[in-house]
């Protein structure tokens, strides 16, 4: 009766229809004859999705995080010094998770609104002649803060070293959205998840893992860090018959099968250029906020999948969030740890297109200035509308051409 609630959240985000339908199919065997096959395609699909030829991708009935948990224990073993660096509550949890693992985390701390860096990573690995460092982690997209970072850079920097150690790179928030280039620029492993550039519900982890990190797993064999249910040996053996080690997420992967589809048909480089286009007329309704700015410290740290936006001073953000959510039936993504009651965000991945943001761009403009805030209404709004006009491709055009 009154419309649906908008999400414009970095995630889950928006679930396109012909993927909802896809997922609506009965239950079905998960051992059948015909099941392998269905399996294979998927599985040979990601692969295009992270841009490898080589290596694998493995899919677990999991969260994000639960893809991170495997990428440690199947490639390193308890002790391990490895580099990493904070700047945003996701790279925080990672760091977290590296240490109650068992790892030495070797880290650099860096302020919030900037992200990995590479001179400081540059440093640490020029000094370690003795490659005490075994890997080295960088989250390309801190959603937290919106800041995305240089990956095909940290590899540079491994490069200059020469240092032997693995890349694993957070990807939940920017594989599937923006460039990812796994096998060109030398990552090792790579972590990603359904809710997000897949446009699926959560439920997904996604683990990309190069032919160097499968050769890591093998000399580990049965020693290093105790592992069943994430086990790289156990997953393999199965996916190498299109089948899974339990009971996997049947109508996710249907619904996966329908998003590779629309996006592989699309082209990944067309789906990264999109996503460019519609953060850049998000950024330029931010810039029209009086009192509003980004939390990224500059262009160079500029997320294109979520904005995560400082409230004019004196403005509570969650009486931002909670007004555009109980007034204008709109989620906006909240502010994290030292964020919480600064910033606000507003995710722009996945199924989205500029009409959909200008919704999300409104509901954002009203409810700061009934928070208090002293904006001109209608101005990010009218900045937004101006970038989307001048850049967005005429389709009734491209459609003709293509026919």
């Amino acid at each position: 009766m009154n419309g649906y609630q908008h999400l414009y959240i970095p995630g889950p985000t928006n679930v396109p229809e012909p993927v909802r339908r896809a997922m609506n199919v009965p239950m079905q065997d998960m051992r059948a004859p015909d099941f392998g096959d269905f399996v294979t395609g998927i599985l040979t699909d990601m692969k295009k999705a992270f841009r490898i030829e080589n290596g694998r991708v493995f899919i677990f009935p999991s969260s994000g995080t639960g893809a991170w948990e495997s990428a440690i224990q199947n490639t390193l073993n308890p002790g391990d010094k490895v580099l990493m660096s904070r700047f945003g509550q996701f790279s925080l949890l990672w760091v977290d998770m590296a240490e109650r693992l068992g790892l030495k985390v070797e880290l650099c701390d860096v302020e919030w609104g900037k992200g990995v860096p590479l001179e400081d990573y540059a440093k640490h690995l020029e000094a370690d002649i003795n490659h005490e460092i075994k890997a080295v982690f960088a989250t390309q997209n801190e959603t937290a803060t919106g800041v995305t970072s240089d990956i095909a850079g940290v590899r540079k920097v491994l490069d200059a070293a020469s240092h032997p150690a693995l890349l694993f790179v957070d990807g939940v928030s920017s594989i599937a959205s923006i460039e990812f280039e796994m096998e060109k620029w030398g990552v090792d492993l790579a972590v990603a998840g359904s809710q997000k550039g897949f446009m699926l519900p959560g439920g997904l982890g996604f683990l990309g893992v190069s032919d160097k990190a499968l050769e890591a797993n093998k000399a580990i064999g049965n020693a290093g860090m105790a592992r069943c249910y994430f086990s790289f040996e156990d997953m393999i053996k199965l996916n190498d018959t299109g089948y899974f080690p339990y009971t996997p997420a049947t109508q996710l992967l249907h619904g996966l099968r329908c998003s590779l589809d629309m996006m592989l048909e699309a082209g990944m480089e067309s789906i990264w250029t999109r996503h460019t286009r519609l953060a850049q007329g998000v950024r330029a309704a931010i810039e029209a906020w009086d009192g509003c700015q980004l939390v990224a410290m500059g262009p160079e740290w500029e997320s294109d999948t979520v904005s995560a936006i400082y409230a004019p001073e004196g403005v509570d953000a969650r009486d931002v969030i909670s007004t555009a959510y109980w007034k204008y039936q709109t989620s906006l993504g909240s502010g994290l740890n030292k964020l919480a009651g600064k910033a606000f965000r507003i995710g722009h991945l996945g199924s989205l297109n500029p009409v959909m943001l200008l919704g999300a761009i409104s509901a954002a403009e009203m409810a700061l200035v009934d928070a208090g805030a002293k904006i001109e209404p209608g101005s990010g709004v009218a900045a937004a509308q101006a970038h989307y006009r001048a850049t967005t491709p005429d389709g009734q055009a491209a459609q003709s051409k293509a026919a």
